[in-house]
């Protein structure tokens, strides 16, 4: 793997390393005293971190898109949103949704710090983080292996249904991961901009995070 691949991987694995991690504890385990809940924020901020040490070389992520194309990255990502939520049967998930996340205290009061710190991750810091992985890299990769000369614009069918096929695996909510994946792919194909799948992306997870602590639906985080 050379450099080009290594920084739109790296982030992306850290992240998903420390879940795996924090999905091994045992339940109602403190580690080193900290609340397991806080390590999301562990998380977060070792992908954030190399995302900025990283940043300069992102040359997909230099141009800001055109408003027409940020008009429409936006009304995606509130649709892929809206059908997160509406496709909610039990044949459309993998496995039973459990809440792992609730920060609530044992007086039923919301803790708006472990709040802030999950919704500022999802919402700014996991859009950049898989974009650069799931489309920049591996969209382009599976078109081509020097991925960095593959104008988004001209990728083909099988490696946007590869890419959205490995997406939806790391999702739970299936069928509405292929749509995500594949809204996502069309907005890079259809702008070139990367900054398109990213500002849905974000839109998508931030209106959802608004929308699962207005609710309490906390299996959604």
């Amino acid at each position: 793997m050379d450099r080009a691949a290594l920084i739109r991987v790296l982030p992306f694995g850290v992240f998903i390393v420390l879940l795996a991690l924090r999905g091994l504890l045992p339940e109602g385990s403190a580690p080193f005293g900290i609340d397991p809940r806080w390590l999301y924020a562990l998380q977060a901020g070792a992908a954030g971190a190399l995302l900025l040490w990283f940043c300069r070389e992102y040359v997909e992520l230099a141009a800001w898109p055109k408003l027409r194309d940020t008009a429409l990255a936006v009304a995606v990502g509130l649709a892929v949103c809206w059908l997160w939520v509406a496709l909610d049967e039990p044949w459309m998930r993998i496995g039973v949704p459990s809440a792992v996340f609730h920060p609530v205290d044992d007086n039923g009061d919301l803790q708006w710090g472990l709040i802030a710190v999950r919704w500022l991750g999802a919402a700014l810091i996991v859009p950049v983080m898989e974009e650069l992985f799931w489309r920049s890299y591996l969209m382009r990769w599976l078109e081509r292996v020097d991925f960095l000369k593959v104008d988004p614009r001209t990728v083909g069918l099988k490696a946007v249904l590869l890419s959205t096929f490995v997406f939806t695996l790391a999702h739970t909510e299936w069928l509405a991961a292929v749509i995500a994946g594949l809204a996502y792919a069309w907005l890079y194909r259809r702008t070139g901009s990367l900054w398109a799948p990213v500002i849905a992306h974000a839109v998508t997870n931030g209106v959802l995070g608004i929308w699962v602590v207005g609710g309490g639906h906390w299996a959604y985080w």
